[in-house]
């Protein structure tokens, strides 16, 4: 059985206190973008996993989707060992939340293909398990994300009429290092209300609180920024804890040629 795992995009992230847990609260906006990973499960005589495209750091035991069928296999000790394929294509530590949907999508595949019977509710205590923002590739629509990212609220924002530019400057951030970076804060108008104001006037109203201590680091990401505003984005932001940077253009008028060689850029029309 196969699956295409999306990326995602912050409109907006606020980071409004911390926790005793040592975690913090945040409100911010997830919007999907078609953007996929691959991934396909088949049935194995043991656990294997086998991953192409882009290299996937750190040890292949801690990946999201061998973690997903671990965490199953705890309450369904029947549950069939599997050969998990998984071909990268979403930037690995960007902020665009390629391995939380690679994790809650593996969910979703066992619980298909071997009729487990999660309903939405159970599938996403488990996701939550994975990673705050697991959860929200479960409902794959726009949410409002509260407390950890886990808490959603599904909200009607179409943004189909627009194209996004996609940048990813080749430099990883661990969420760790930019949580060490900021400065909670929680005034400023609600991210509800402000999506819902004309995009034009985004930029002076929607911000992610990530930026200013990561752009003072990398210098690179407050040029691209400018960029994708010079260029004629009507609005631009880092997603997440960053490196990607994107901006929303105009549909058929998103810019090409005379990029930094050393960036990728994807260009791509959001679905309604």
């Amino acid at each position: 059985m196969v699956s295409f795992p999306n990326c995602k995009i912050n409109l907006g992230l606020k980071i409004l206190r911390r926790r005793e847990d040592g975690f913090h609260d945040l409100e911010t906006i997830f919007y999907p973008l078609p953007l996929h990973d691959i991934l396909e499960i088949t049935r194995s005589p043991d656990l294997q996993f086998t991953a192409t495209g882009r290299p996937i750091p750190g040890i292949p035991g801690a990946n999201l989707t061998i973690r997903a069928w671990q965490l199953l296999r705890q309450d369904f000790p029947d549950l069939p060992f599997v050969h998990i394929y998984l071909h990268k294509q979403i930037a690995v530590g960007g902020g665009l939340g390629g391995g939380s949907a690679d994790g809650a999508f593996m969910l979703d595949l066992l619980n298909r293909q071997f009729r487990l019977g999660l309903d939405a509710g159970r599938l996403a205590r488990y996701a939550t398990q994975l990673g705050s923002d697991c959860p929200f590739f479960l409902l794959n629509q726009p949410c409002l994300g509260q407390g950890r990212g886990e808490l959603l609220e599904p909200l009607h924002l179409d943004l189909s009429a627009y194209s996004f530019v996609l940048i990813h400057p080749g430099i990883h951030i661990s969420t760790a290092e930019a949580f060490s970076h900021c400065r909670p804060d929680d005034g400023g108008p609600p991210l509800r209300w402000i999506i819902t104001q004309p995009l034009t006037i985004w930029r002076d109203t929607l911000s992610n609180d990530f930026e200013a201590a990561l752009f003072d680091e990398y210098p690179v990401l407050r040029d691209i920024k400018q960029s994708l505003y010079d260029r004629g984005a009507l609005y631009a932001a880092m997603t997440g804890s960053g490196s990607c940077l994107y901006g929303i253009f105009e549909k058929g008028k998103t810019p090409t040629g005379d990029w930094d060689r050393s960036f990728e850029v994807i260009s791509i029309l959001a679905k309604k």
